[in-house]
Order: C-alpha cells, then structure tokens, then sequence
C-alpha cells in the first residue's frame, strides 16, 4: 500500500514522565508477574437487543455468545452516551458527558491535558493498539491517538468517514494507507489487523481497542455476509441515489449520505454476523497463542440501536424490552450489551446485573492490571463486580448524561430511579427500572421527594462548558 502522507511518530523508547507530560515509560514486566492482556471490543450502535445472548431471535451471534457462556453477561452496563463521540471520549477518559471534553457529536480533539486509557496502560509496561473507529482527534491534533498513548493505530480517524463501510484509504501508524474503495470491507481489514498484533505481541502484555464500525449505517456488508439472510426477511429497499453516485470517498466526508441497499434486513444481520465471526477470529487467535487465561476480553456498544441507511431497529427488536435507541437518553438509547470473558478468574456463564457504565472501564481495568488511575475521575473501579459471583451491589453513586442535539437533555440513575430531563421548561421524568424497565409509567407526581433529590443532584452534574452550554 502507497504511503499518502508522511508523519513519523516517535512509539518506543520515551522517557518516563508522569500522567500530565504525556509520554510515560514502557515498564519492564517479567513474565513470572506478567499481567493480564486486554482486548477491548466496542461495536457501533449496536443495541441491547442485537445478540443472541440478549434475546435476538432473527439470527444468531454464536462467538460473542461464547463469551456469555465463558464468562459473564452484564444486564445493568451503560454507555457513555447515546451518541458516539462522547460515549467513545467517556469509555478512554473515564469522565462523564457533564465533566468531559467531548460532550456531543462532532470533529472536537482530545487534548494534550485529556489522560487516557491507552496512556495508562502503556505507564504499566503495556504495548497498545487501536484497531477500527477513532473519532476523538484527526490529523493535525493533540487528539490523535499516536498522541493519546496508543503506540499502533490503523482505522478511521473521524466519525463521517466510517458512515462508509468501504473507504480509499486507512490512517496508519501516523500516515494515509491506500485501500480499495470496491474490494476491502474495513471490518474485515480491522479483524486481520487485530489478529496480527497478538500475534506479533503476544509475548508482551498488550491492550487492543478494537472499535468496530458496525452494524452502524451504511447497511453495505459484502455479498458473502448478506446471501445467508436474502429471502429470510420482508425488505422495504433504502435508495439514495445522491450517495450512490460519489464513489470513492474522501476521507472527511460522506459525499451524499449513506448508499442504497435493496435489502436492508438482511444487510443489518450479515454486518453484526459479520462481526462476531471477527470476535471468533480473535478468539481463536487467542487459543492458538495459548493465551485464554491471560487475556480479559470485553465486548460492548457505543450507545443504542440506530433507525439509520435502511436500519430498521423495530423489526430486530433491537432495543429489547427497552424504551428509545439512538438519540434517546431512555434506557434503550444507553444502556448496551457488556460481556466479560477472563477464564479462570471471571466467573463463566453468570448473568451480572451490577450498574455500572463506560466511564467506570478505565478504573476497572486498571485496577485489573495494577496500574495508577489519574486522579479526579467520575468513574470508579468495578473489580469486585467482575471477579463476583454474584450481583455486587456497586458504589452508592449517581450515574449522569447529558446530550445536546435538538435542546438540552438530561438523564440520572440512583439505584432503581431514573430520572430523565427532557427540557429545561419541562417537568422532570421519574422511572422506577426495578418494576418497569420500559421506562412506561412516569411516577413523578407521586414521588415528588425523589424529583427534588434529582433536581438537586441536576444543578451539580456539571462542569460549564462554551461548548456544551447548559441551559
């Protein structure tokens, strides 16, 4: 592959310097106290529906299912928003939406100052790779992952390049790589990518962020992927002959929007079959290493299920018993699949309904690893939750996010209340998830002391923000 732009970047060898000077040292670890790896898997607006092990009916995920059957399936885990850029931004920086940079969709960088997962791993002696979706600084910025502690990077660096499920070309280790625009299905390219590294590191600890750009739209898996489901499901085509003509695409644009697909039901099973036949792959590759019992593997989504390029969540039932997807903050818009497989230490085939979110991942598997958590973070370790057998009751805290598309919007979680803010001018919505979970029966009227306690929680959630302006 052709090399378009040339940026060296400087991976091994740094001097140690403490979290704040960003370029911590690679420590020396034995191998008699070598610690675990980690493969963290993260799928794109996928919802809590979509897996087999959740309740898919309409096809089957039977690799990540396995990881359900060897390891623990989460009932009660949220992302970071509804919306990929903060959820993303929330996931590497353990920051909730009302304390974080990155609040809202958009092209807005990571900065110098922002401390992230991949920085404090690679503090504990780790080599570390992003593999996949990005979204969190471009070229140019402090927010690029080479800049944010990954010393491997190969995939799409913002979040209008990937709504092309094949692209000309991949950023790479700090240059443009050329790719076929018509034969090479990024995901696909993402999971040998994957594979590759453990391969060439498995005799070092190694976290892999591996970020798949699927199942969100377009709705274009290659043919193989979509044969198996043509003719099993009603098809209603999604035509766009504006995006249809602009073909290929440049790495910042959408040129149109997302392309037709006359079969988007069967499109939107073979992209998430698609990648669980990438987990299986990884899975595998993890066997043939001999490295199952060394590596904590992790699977979860960005947000909800999209209604998005043909998706059609209704009819996959993508959300589950949950109200909303995508762009909602009810529970089907936030709360995702999460499984952890960690054999011999994660208890295998136990179903988890411990609360808890993606700001509390970095925490958690630093504590797993025995590396130092920055200071300041609003998420806090669940290691006790992972390493149970039972359902661990978690912190005495309150869970927070906020989303800035079409007004100012809010939502809480204290135990079993949710309380979601539509609308400044508007009354508080109040859920009790314990005997409603579809979020169906608002009972603020009858528990106004709730409400005042949400009310009062809600004018001290945030940081203010120019960007992200509360109102």
């Amino acid at each position: 592959m052709r090399v378009l732009v040339a940026y060296a970047v400087l991976v091994t060898g740094l001097v140690a310097l403490p979290f704040a000077q960003r370029t911590p040292a690679r420590q020396a670890t034995t191998a008699a106290a070598r610690p675990p790896n980690v493969i963290l898997i993260h799928a794109d607006d996928l919802g809590w529906g979509d897996l087999s092990s959740y309740g898919q009916q309409k096809f089957r995920t039977p690799n990540i299912d396995r990881l359900a059957a060897e390891g623990t399936r989460f009932t009660q885990y949220y992302s970071g928003s509804t919306v990929c850029a903060p959820s993303r931004a929330a996931l590497m920086t353990g920051m909730h939406t009302g304390h974080g940079r990155i609040r809202g969709n958009g092209e807005l960088p990571l900065e110098d100052s922002d401390v992230t997962m991949a920085e404090v791993f690679r503090a504990r002696g780790y080599r570390t790779a992003l593999v996949g979706k990005w979204g969190l600084g471009f070229e140019g910025t402090p927010g690029l992952p080479e800049r944010q502690g990954f010393d491997e990077t190969f995939g799409y660096l913002t979040h209008q390049q990937p709504h092309r499920q094949y692209t000309d070309r991949l950023w790479k280790n700090g240059a443009w790589i050329e790719v076929s625009p018509t034969r090479d299905f990024t995901s696909d390219l993402f999971t040998q990518a994957a594979v590759d590294f453990i391969d060439r590191t498995a005799n070092a600890p190694f976290l892999l962020y591996l970020a798949y750009p699927l199942p969100h739209a377009e709705l274009r898996p290659p043919e193989d992927a979509i044969a198996p489901f043509r003719g099993r499901f009603p098809e209603t085509p999604y035509v766009n002959a504006k995006a249809d003509a602009t073909m290929p695409v440049p790495p910042y644009t959408t040129s149109g929007g997302y392309r037709s697909q006359p079969t988007p039901h069967a499109a939107f099973a073979g992209m998430v079959t698609r990648m669980d036949q990438g987990v299986g792959r990884v899975l595998d590759a993890l066997g043939q290493r001999g490295l199952d019992r060394n590596t904590i593997v992790i699977f979860t989504s960005d947000n909800g299920p999209h209604r998005e390029g043909g998706a059609d969540p209704d009819f996959f039932d993508s959300n589950g018993p949950l109200r909303g997807i995508k762009r909602d903050l009810y529970e089907g818009g936030i709360r995702v699949p999460m499984l952890v497989r960690w054999p011999g230490t994660v208890p295998a085939g136990r179903v988890n309904d411990t609360v808890w979110a993606h700001w509390d991942m970095l925490p958690t598997l630093a504590a797993l690893v025995g590396a130092n958590t920055p200071p300041g973070l609003d998420g806090v370790s669940m290691r006790e939750a992972l390493l149970s057998t039972t359902t661990a009751a978690g912190p005495e805290r309150t869970l927070y996010w906020e989303f800035h598309e079409g007004g100012y919007k809010r939502a809480a979680r204290r135990g079993k209340w949710k309380a979601v803010w539509l609308d400044p001018a508007q009354p508080i919505e109040l859920y009790d998830l314990d005997s409603d979970v579809g979020e169906t029966h608002d009972l603020a009227t009858t528990q106004p002391t709730i409400v005042k306690q949400f009310e009062a929680f809600f004018a001290t959630a945030r940081t203010p923000s120019e960007r992200w302006p509360g109102k």
